[in-house]
């Protein structure tokens, strides 16, 4: 699929911005300047429903699958979720497929308009725009002209000051909480949880995966201040059936919530996304009373998300994409990938990760591979490739660093194919996009 005109010019504007998804950068977090912009845009943010969504991991699949859900019941649903694989649109659009060019023209030339005019001094504390502020922004523009009714919005970083977070929502939704960006968010479950507990509002309900006690005592506790109702996930839906295939994920969900169970196949793949689809079930349910269960059953089974354990490839020698990138998603992919490719008499991986990530103890899990090719995750994305060798060797597993990512990704299809392996591509979203991109 060709980018729409619109959004690589828009795309070509935000590079002058600053881009915290490619330059980390501390305390560069506040409400202040999207409550402007949002203002100077008569609060587009207002002109529908919505449901925001935060958490360390899963958010992306819950959003996609919530939006799904209510597209499938003939609700007009608008999704916002980051990174982007290898389109734009894949951040903002429809539930299941992108908007027509018209409305990101139309929202493409409002916003470039008004900010291009913006004065610097007008802003709040004379702090520059930042990227993701306009990104988020541009949804707004995006769902209002396209007319939505319902949006499920899913966080950029954290919760509580992100840029998302202008909105009041109908339903907060709070995912597994872990240890991540512990240089921008903070170094303990409790503070992580916290930022990620900051999306809830007052007396605005909120549905809450399963969590370690402290994440989920810290979540309680902020609900009861914001005399927020909290649905535990645990408390209300029970997963009595899993099994994964190469065709998907077949679930039953029961719960007092539904009519009867909800029996489906998850187009998404793994035990973890039976607990993602039990927790937008729940959050549709509680909010549509009268939510048919069969569009439950579809919307479900609709939902898809590139680059995550995406099957590529052949089935000689399949292709598993997939962005997990820290060592708590990493072993969940694996755990997939060994019950359907663990027959396969070769087991090949090319590995990336980003310089901030615990690649000291994501290393070991990788001894059960035929062949390991380590490189950078792209152009895009600050790397450490001396800190990964040392990592490596200190975990004794054998591996190929080739420095060049484009002729990693050569190498590494090529070796895979050759030994009819199966190849699991995984640590960074990035990676996954230049794979994409090289394979096209």
């Amino acid at each position: 699929m060709s980018q729409q005109p619109s959004l690589l010019v828009l795309q070509d504007w935000l590079d002058s911005y600053l881009n915290f998804e490619v330059q980390p950068k501390k305390n560069i977090f506040w409400l202040e300047t999207m409550e402007f912009l949002c203002k100077r845009f008569n609060n587009p943010q207002n002109s529908f429903k919505s449901i925001h969504v935060a958490g360390s991991k899963g958010k992306g699949s819950v959003s996609t699958m919530i939006a799904s859900i209510l597209e499938t019941a003939g609700v007009a649903t608008g999704l916002y979720t980051s990174p982007h694989i290898t389109d734009f649109s894949e951040r903002i659009g429809g539930a299941t497929v992108p908007y027509n060019e018209s409305i990101y023209e139309a929202a493409t030339k409002e916003i470039m308009h008004s900010v291009d005019a913006i004065i610097p001094e007008q802003l709040p504390a004379n702090r520059p725009i930042t990227w993701f502020e306009l990104v988020t922004l541009f949804s707004f523009l995006c769902f209002k002209e396209a007319k939505a009714q319902w949006v499920v919005l899913e966080t950029g970083l954290g919760g509580r000051l992100d840029a998302t977070n202008v909105v009041i929502p109908e339903m907060s939704v709070i995912t597994p909480i872990e240890l991540e960006h512990i240089e921008f968010l903070g170094n303990t479950i409790e503070k992580i949880a916290t930022e990620k507990a900051g999306i809830i509002k007052k007396e605005i309900p909120v549905c809450v995966a399963p969590q370690m006690k402290t994440a989920l005592d810290t979540i309680i506790c902020n609900a009861k201040k914001a005399n927020s109702q909290l649905f535990y996930e645990p408390e209300y839906i029970k997963h009595n059936e899993i099994k994964t295939t190469h065709k998907g994920t077949k679930l039953v969900l029961q719960s007092q919530l539904f009519s009867r169970p909800i029996k489906t196949t998850l187009k998404l793949f793994g035990s973890v996304q039976v607990q993602n689809a039990g927790l937008a079930a729940m959050t549709t349910k509680l909010l549509f009373e009268n939510l048919n269960e069969k569009d439950i059953e579809e919307g479900l089974a609709k939902a898809t998300l590139p680059g995550r354990f995406e099957i590529v490839g052949t089935e000689d020698a399949p292709i598993i994409l997939d962005g997990a990138h820290t060592e708590k998603s990493i072993s969940i992919t694996l755990q997939t990938f060994d019950l359907l490719y663990g027959n396969y008499k070769e087991k090949h991986l090319l590995f990336a990760c980003a310089a901030d990530k615990d690649v000291e103890n994501i290393s070991k899990l990788f001894k059960n591979f035929n062949q390991i090719i380590t490189t950078r995750p792209g152009e895009h994305k600050e790397s450490d490739p001396t800190r990964m060798e040392t990592a490596f060797k200190k975990s004794n597993i054998s591996h190929q660093f080739i420095y060049d990512y484009k002729e990693a990704i050569s190498y590494a299809v090529k070796k895979a194919q050759q030994a009819k392996a199966a190849l699991l591509v995984v640590g960074s979203f990035y990676l996954v996009a230049e794979f994409k991109a090289q394979q096209q």
